[in-house]
């Protein structure tokens, strides 16, 4: 072997029980990174197989055949074919769902044929027992000439005869069959033989992917030439050999299903599954479960994440307070203070959210009710150019959008899934909430209809809806602007129902949140301390002019020091780069009813919506901690204009919120849709189509009100 260390590639069908073995093999030594290239999560893990040989496992994607079509399918596929400069795997350990056993040797076989060391693994033999289904593996071994193991990961059974296989078969003592599952070579002769001479080594099979892939792979421009006129020369044509050689595949594993399987009569009596699918699939009774579900998801994510994350606050409030009072005045302690924790806490504040929402999401696919939201959402999305899974990623906007747009990875098509993406923000997060509050119980009268329905509570759920609808329409026109010519398939596979696998839930969220901290968190990070400069720092001696006129004031007999404290923060934000901007916006932003105080907290709520509420609460003197809500709002009500006239009224109030509504406002989203697409180009539109619709409705809402 001539390796001191074992590199083993798990593969296989999605939904086939690959990430339980990964898992069962590997334990907590496990690490989560990404691939190069794409926004696919790369999971490794080391794992100990015998006496003293350990080996390291990478969970590859998913994927059905070897012929790809979503990034993560191409990722698995470049490994397979040796195509990856990272990765060289000695073993292929190939999984197989033996309820599904037809479906999944057509990737077991293509693989085979690719020559290269290889180990079935056989998963969800309970499943197959219960369906009447009996596996012989060793016939099944001999039909396909690798070994064949069962093995059940989530009960630990199997797993030691399976790294006895994996050793052997890095050690040779398991040969590659010497004849192909099917003669590919009779598929293209030719070309095939052509391909063999210019790249020795390669197996029939494998000449047949460097046919119709080679563009792909790093061959160089002398190669890519080569092979071309090989397929110019005899007219090689990808889509009849590729269909050819699934049928031909197909004709073989009916013989080995004969040969190697016992299957019941097909009319059996109805699974468990089936019978659950019955009612949770109902056109009536599915749609109403549905919604059951989403709420309460819904609502356990502000359940569940509130408390840590009013910790997390307390927590860093009192770091502040500590170290505000402990470090010497300053520059560089309101850098560290205001700057660096202010920044740093409107990170791990969002922690919570990311790690319950993905817990309990990997919870749903884990039981298997993800796909059924998917198949009973897929008619509505795709009228307006989604498909079904992008249903969690919106309805996981509700709570944050940021974990919401990282879930977008199972969208296979590219088109649904940067749709979805873009439109995720529209839903009304719980940043907005604190906003929606304050501003709700400025303007709208506390009234009750029929003795039960609020005013203000009907106003809040109608900000909601105006979010999803408006989602909707901006995605209806998107899907004919966006150019994107890949088809749309939505091919879903509905496994059976289970019960979850606890010890996967945790590791899940723990890499989520790491993912979100480490990525995110870095421009997060510089986009505070920019905020926090622009807020601190003012052209000229300005600021020092104000503190001096300010500190003689205090020098006056019964000057009351508090309150020129406060009024001293005040007038040096106003006088501060973000002031002079509030300043220099006023005349854009006054025909939506705002001053150029709103224009600041629109400017300093880019870091975070909730920011808005604190923003205010420093422009109007408002800022200890004990001092209620209530007082800022009284003080925001006292606001009033040059003209007399107050600043939130019925048609400012209303046309602040629809602004908080449509208007992006959160850098951390635009930090991680960047992550997610690898360009600035669709932030960047993203923030303007938001920031323009804002604007829009906004005007008409104030000019109609006012």
């Amino acid at each position: 072997m001539g390796k001191n260390k074992l590199h083993i590639a798990i593969v296989g069908n999605p939904n086939s029980g690959k990430t339980s073995l990964f898992n069962c093999l590997t334990g907590l030594n496990q690490k989560v990174g990404n691939f190069p290239g794409v926004t696919v999560d790369k999971k490794t893990g080391m794992t100990s197989l015998s006496g003293d040989l350990n080996a390291e496992v990478i969970d590859l994607p998913g994927t059905y055949s070897l012929y790809p079509r979503r990034p993560d399918e191409w990722v698995s596929y470049k490994v397979l074919l040796q195509q990856d400069k990272d990765i060289s795997a000695d073993v292929i350990l190939v999984v197989a769902d033996a309820s599904n056993l037809k479906r999944n040797l057509l990737f077991c076989t293509q693989t085979i044929d690719l020559k290269v060391p290889v180990v079935i693994a056989l998963t969800m033999m309970d499943i197959a027992g219960k369906k009447g289904i009996t596996v012989d593996t060793s016939e099944l071994q001999q039909q396909l000439g690798v070994p064949v193991i069962p093995v059940n990961p989530r009960k630990n059974k199997g797993i030691v005869q399976l790294k006895k296989a994996i050793s052997s078969a890095a050690e040779n003592v398991y040969h590659s069959p010497t004849r192909d599952f099917i003669d590919t070579i009779d598929l293209a002769k030719g070309p095939v033989e052509d391909i063999k001479k210019i790249i020795p080594g390669l197996s029939n099979y494998k000449s047949i992917h460097y046919l119709i892939n080679h563009e792909s792979f790093d061959l160089g421009d002398k190669m890519q030439e080569t092979i071309e006129n090989i397929e110019q020369k005899y007219q090689f044509n990808h889509t009849r050999t590729q269909g050819e050689e699934i049928v031909q595949r197909y004709a073989r594993i009916k013989q080995v299903m004969q040969s190697s399987v016992s299957e019941p009569d097909s009319f059996q009596k109805k699974l468990f599954t089936e019978k659950i699918d019955d009612v949770l699939l109902d056109r009536k009774w599915g749609y109403l479960i549905l919604l059951v579900i989403l709420f309460l998801l819904f609502q356990s994510i502000f359940w569940l994440a509130q408390y840590p994350m009013d910790w997390i606050d307390y927590g860093f409030a009192h770091l502040s307070q500590w170290l505000s009072q402990s470090l010497p005045g300053g520059w560089a302690s309101d850098l560290l203070i205001n700057g660096i924790i202010a920044g740093l806490g409107g990170i791990v504040v969002f922690v919570p959210q990311i790690m319950i929402l993905f817990g309990l999401i990997t919870l749903l696919e884990d039981t298997g009710y993800m796909a059924r939201i998917s198949f009973l959402t897929d008619r509505l999305m795709r009228s307006v150019g989604l498909n079904g899974k992008s249903v969690m990623p919106m309805i996981s906007g509700f709570a944050c959008a940021i974990p919401a747009i990282m879930s977008a990875r199972s969208i296979e098509n590219k088109k649904e899934r940067l749709l979805t993406i873009l439109i995720t923000p529209l839903m009304s997060c719980s940043a907005r909430l604190p906003v929606y509050t304050i501003l709700i119980g400025l303007v709208i009268p506390s009234h009750y209809y029929l003795g039960f329905l609020s005013l203000q509570g009907l106003v809040m759920m109608g900000l909601y809806l105006m979010g999803l609808v408006m989602a909707l329409i901006v995605s209806y026109i998107g899907k004919w602007l966006i150019r994107v010519k890949e088809k749309s398939f939505f091919i879903l596979e509905l496994p059976a129902y289970r019960s979850p696998r606890w010890n996967n839930i945790l590791p899940t969220m723990v890499s989520k949140a790491r993912i979100f901290v480490t990525d995110a968190g870095k421009i997060i990070m510089i986009i505070s301390l920019v905020l926090w400069a622009m807020s601190s720092f003012g052209p000229g001696n300005n600021m020092e002019k104000i503190t001096q006129q300010y500190e003689q004031l205090k020098k006056q007999p019964g000057a009351d020091s508090e309150k020129l404290d406060k009024e001293l923060h005040t007038a040096k934000l106003e006088s501060s780069y973000a002031g002079i901007l509030g300043k220099n916006i006023e005349p854009v932003i006054k025909p939506l009813g705002y001053d150029w105080k709103i224009g600041i907290a629109l400017i300093t709520s880019f870091a975070a919506r909730e920011v808005f509420v604190g923003t205010m609460a420093t422009l109007y003197s408002v800022g200890d901690e004990d001092q209620s809500s209530l007082l800022l709002k009284e003080k925001m009500k006292a606001a009033v204009n040059p003209d007399g006239t107050p600043v939130f009224n019925l048609a400012s109030g209303l046309s602040l919120m629809i602004f908080y509504v449509f208007a992006m406002q959160c850098m951390s989203t635009l930090a991680v849709v960047k992550r997610e697409t690898r360009s600035w180009k669709w932030p960047l539109i993203q923030l303007a189509y938001m920031t323009g619709i804002a604007y829009v409705i906004s005007l008409l809402a104030y000019q109609l009100l006012k």
